[in-house]
């Protein structure tokens, strides 16, 4: 679990930091570079898990790599794309609900928890 959390911080990092220096382009000399990253980490964008999804992956033994979280955050973007708002994205494996306009991954389950399993209140789904 420390790997998402640790990839959550590290990917509002990034993204934060990019913006704060498009930002600075734009306003040259209007607000310190500390000010502007300070702003960008509060707003906390990124795919993020929540708490009851992360109980999830820990009591189902979901592996999340690195590899995953990639292909978790393109397909939220196609996802985005088309205008869809609550998505399942299916992996090989597995399956993550997630919330689109809060880049929230709501729940996830195993494999063996898909058969015969109903998914509702979905308006997209996309297979990784």
């Amino acid at each position: 679990m420390n790997r998402i959390n640790e990839y959550n911080r590290i990917t509002r990092v990034e993204q934060n930091a990019i913006k704060v220096n498009q930002t600075l382009r734009k306003n040259a000399g209007c607000a310190s570079f500390e000010t502007l990253l300070k702003e960008q980490l509060n707003k906390n964008e990124g795919l993020q898990f929540s708490k009851h999804a992360k109980e999830r992956v820990d009591e189902r033994g979901i592996e999340i790599t690195d590899n995953l979280l990639n292909d978790l955050n393109h397909a939220v973007a196609k996802a985005r794309d088309k205008g869809a708002k609550d998505v399942v994205i299916f992996d090989t494996q597995n399956a993550f609900i997630v919330n689109i306009p809060n880049n929230m991954v709501i729940t996830t389950m195993a494999g063996n928890e898909l058969k015969e399993n109903v998914f509702t209140n979905i308006d997209g789904a996309v297979i990784i």
